[in-house]
């Protein structure tokens, strides 16, 4: 799994999950997705944004990566990105709702359980993610 911090005038972009997105709805999560075969992590990001946000990103450097594992599945690793360039304005293709919210604001949101603990450092700024 692949996934964006969209970084504009200091917040980042989030997105909640549609209401009939079973377990995990309603919940917050990075824009992002699937590596596809044959697909580079990078080339799946820019794929996925363009998909749900229609923009077309520069995908900056990789900000961290970790397992994770919910219960009952197997574990999936977990690539992040920093993007800070893209054209076109986001739009919301696949999101209950999207918000720009500064790093230091993200641990009061209900985020995915598997992006917590790195919600958690991004609000200490242990990324370098100026809010």
């Amino acid at each position: 799994m692949v996934a964006a911090l969209i970084v504009r005038d200091g917040k980042i972009l989030i997105g909640q999950r549609r209401p009939d997105q079973g377990l995990y709805a309603l919940q917050w999560e990075f824009p992002g997705g699937k590596v596809e075969k044959r697909e580079t992590p990078p080339a799946a990001l820019l794929r996925e944004l363009n998909e749900e946000l229609a923009i077309f990103a520069q995908i900056d450097k990789e900000i961290t990566r970790y397992e994770y594992q919910y219960p009952g599945r197997s574990p999936i690793l977990l690539i992040f990105y920093l993007v800070t360039r893209f054209q076109g304005e986001p739009v919301n293709r696949v999101f209950h709702d999207i918000r720009w919210e500064r790093a230091a604001n993200l641990p009061g949101y209900d985020f995915l359980a598997g992006d917590v603990e790195f919600v958690k450092e991004l609000a200490n700024s242990s990324y370098g993610i100026r809010s």
